[in-house]
């Protein structure tokens, strides 16, 4: 399984969407902040949307179409399946 997500920080100010073959994995790595970047940076842990894809080339195609999309638009997405912006972690869990 292949995962497009979004993660958001406390206040829900940043939208990083990325993609990935292992989301516990990946979770981790924004978690602990083992990478520089943007997840670190701005402190995007919460995992606010998810999509799971049976192929790689499809995954990234979504991840694309959504990075190329306005705020406004990717916040429609999110609020689409999680109004009350929850952390889903717990919940993609299931699907992994």
């Amino acid at each position: 399984m292949y995962y497009v997500y979004i993660l958001t920080n406390k206040y829900n100010r940043v939208l990083y969407t990325g993609v990935t073959n292992n989301e516990i994995r990946r979770e981790h790595e924004h978690i602990e902040g083992l990478h520089n970047g943007f997840t670190k940076r701005y402190n995007a842990k919460k995992l606010v949307y998810y999509e799971c894809f049976g192929q790689i080339k499809d995954a990234i195609a979504r991840e694309k179409y959504i990075k190329g999309k306005k705020r406004a638009w990717k916040i429609s997405l999110i609020e689409e399946k999680n109004p009350t912006w929850e952390n889903l972690s717990d919940m993609a869990a299931g699907v992994r």
